[in-house]
C-alpha cells in the first residue's frame, strides 16, 4: 500500500512551549498504541479526526522556538489546523492569581504550562470509561488491548512504531460481552462504553460548546459522573476548571500540598473555590508546589494533568 502524502506546518508559539508536557495528559501508559513519545521528544499521535484518520507527528525545536508538525492521512489537514490548540494555544491564564503559597510555588516552577484540547470527545471519552473505578495499570492494559484487538493501523510512515487508532464507535458498540471481559472490562463499563459509541455523532458535538453545557451534556449519558466528565472536559476541550471530583487520590493530593493533611472532596471544592473558573489549574499547579502526600503502602501514580516535575 502505498504511504499517504505527507503534509507539513511550522507553527512558532509565543511562548516556549513544552510538547511531551502538553501531550503527556493524552497518553494512557507508556504502552499506549495511540500516542508514542520518542526519547527525543518527538511526539507520535493516531487520531480519528472529523474528515478521516490521521497520524500527527510533533518535533519542538527549542532554538529556534518552533514546533515541526507532518501529517499523514485523510485527516491531515484538520490534525494540522489543529495543532496550535493542541498544543495549549486557547489555554488562557489570564487573571490566574495563586491564593496560597504551594499554588504560587507551583506557578513559580511552570510558568510556561498549558493545558491543550484535542477537539475529539470519543478519543477522550473510551479510555476515560475504562478508567472508571479501576486502577490506573489495570485500565491502561484494557485500553491498549482495546486498541490492538479492534482498532487498526495508523496512516503514513508508522509502522516501526507501531502507531495504532482507536476502534471506531460502531466497532466498539458491537463488541460482544464476553469479549469486553477478555479485555478485563467490567459489565459496568463496558455497558457505558457501548451505550456512549452509539451516541458518538451527539457526544462529539461536545466539543463544540463551553465547558459547563459540555458538563450537563456528557452527564446525561447513564454511567457518565463528575469524574469521567471533567477528565473529557481537561483533555478534550483543555478546561482549566474541570476538576476530577470522586478521584481515589486526588483530594488527598490536594490536601496534602496545601495543609498538610488528607481531606474530602467537599474539602476540596472548598479550597478550590476562589480559583472558578480556573480550579483545574489550581490543583495541578498545587500539587506541583506543595508537599507530597507521605507514602503508606504501594506507591501510586501521579495524575496525569500534573506538569513535570
Amino acid at each position: 500500500m502505498a504511504t499517504p502524502v505527507e503534509r507539513t506546518r511550522t507553527w512558532v508559539p509565543d511562548w516556549p512551549c513544552a510538547v511531551g508536557q502538553v501531550l503527556r495528559p493524552q497518553r494512557r501508559g507508556a504502552g499506549d498504541p495511540t500516542q508514542r513519545h520518542e526519547e527525543s521528544g518527538r511526539v507520535w499521535r493516531a487520531m480519528r479526526t472529523p474528515t478521516g484518520p490521521a497520524s500527527l507527528c510533533l518535533d519542538a525545536r527549542p532554538s529556534s522556538g518552533e514546533v515541526l508538525a507532518r501529517a499523514w492521512g485523510p485527516g491531515a489537514e484538520w490534525a494540522l489546523d489543529r495543532v496550535p490548540a493542541l498544543l495549549g494555544a486557547d489555554d488562557d491564564p489570564t487573571g490566574f492569581e495563586p491564593h496560597h503559597p504551594q499554588v504560587a510555588e507551583g506557578l513559580k516552577r511552570h510558568p510556561h504550562w498549558r493545558i491543550g484540547g484535542t477537539g475529539l470527545v470519543m478519543e477522550a471519552l473510551v479510555p476515560s470509561i475504562l478508567e472508571q473505578k479501576v486502577t490506573g495499570k489495570q485500565a491502561f492494559g484494557s485500553f491498549r488491548e482495546l486498541v490492538r484487538r479492534h482498532g487498526e493501523p495508523a496512516p503514513g510512515p508508522v509502522a516501526p512504531l507501531r502507531l495504532m487508532l482507536q476502534p471506531t464507535p460502531e466497532v466498539i458498540a458491537a463488541i460482544p460481552s464476553w469479549e469486553w471481559l477478555k479485555l478485563g472490562v467490567q459489565p459496568a463499563q463496558s455497558r457505558t462504553m457501548v451505550t456512549a459509541c452509539r451516541l458518538a455523532s451527539s457526544l462529539e458535538r461536545v466539543g463544540q460548546v463551553t465547558g459547563e453545557e459540555a458538563d450537563k451534556r456528557l452527564r446525561t449519558v447513564r454511567g457518565i459522573g463528575v469524574w469521567t466528565s471533567a477528565e473529557v472536559r481537561q483533555r478534550a476541550l483543555g478546561d482549566a476548571d474541570a476538576v476530577s471530583f470522586g478521584d481515589y487520590h486526588l483530594a488527598n493530593w490536594v490536601g496534602w500540598a496545601l495543609l498538610g493533611h488528607d481531606i474530602s472532596d467537599d474539602e476540596m471544592a472548598e479550597l478550590l473555590e476562589p480559583y472558578r473558573p480556573q480550579r483545574g489549574r489550581a490543583a495541578m499547579l498545587a500539587i506541583a508546589g506543595g508537599r507530597s502526600r507521605p507514602r503508606r503502602g504501594p506507591r501510586m501514580s501521579i495524575p496525569t494533568h500534573l506538569p513535570a516535575r
